[in-house]
């Protein structure tokens, strides 16, 4: 391991750096372009079942299924109610 892993000050100074980037990042980034990435990244994430045993494929393939034909039956019966009330 070199000396600068070592010394606190540079660790102080690494980790205050990293929370200057971040500040900057998170002033910079258009406000609704961000949330926008973000909640789509954890969507994809969600649907790709990322969060299943990745050596058991078959859970991975249920689990992804399973959401996707949640997602759409949530957008089949959301359709329906609009539809019901739109036409009465």
């Amino acid at each position: 391991m070199s000396e600068a892993q070592h010394d606190p000050r540079e660790a102080a100074r690494r980790r205050e750096a990293e929370t200057i980037l971040r500040r900057v990042s998170q002033e910079t980034d258009p406000q609704i372009g961000a949330g926008a990435n973000r909640l789509l990244g954890n969507v994809r994430a969600h649907l790709s079942a990322v969060d299943a045993d990745p050596e058991d494929r078959m859970e991975v393939l249920g689990t992804r299924i399973g959401r996707i034909l949640g997602l759409i039956a949530f957008l089949v019966m959301a359709a329906w109610l609009v539809s019901t009330f739109l036409s009465s």
